[in-house]
């Protein structure tokens, strides 16, 4: 959860301070919020915090495809299965 205190600062700040911001993003694990003319404009965040995120998306878009693969009756048996990898590995 994005704490509005801690977590968010304007663009000016992230420039004049930006060791320190680094710090934070790094130490907490949480992303931060970069404002410009009191819009939120970008988000930094920790290149860990960001792979899982990565992650998470990529496995979510497979587990979509399956759904969409059942959905659609795209679907074999356990035994199907087998015969096709037999009939592939021969």
């Amino acid at each position: 959860m994005v704490n509005l205190v801690e977590d968010i600062r304007s663009i000016s700040y992230v420039k004049s301070h930006a060791a320190e911001v680094m710090k934070q993003v790094g130490e907490k694990s949480k992303p931060m919020v970069i404002t410009q003319n009191g819009e939120a404009k970008a988000v930094l965040m920790d290149v860990k915090q960001y792979q899982k995120m990565v992650d998470t998306v990529n496995l979510l878009k497979i587990l979509s495809i399956g759904e969409n693969d059942i959905k659609n009756n795209r679907i074999y048996t356990h035994e199907q299965m087998q015969k096709k990898i037999a009939l592939a590995l021969s």
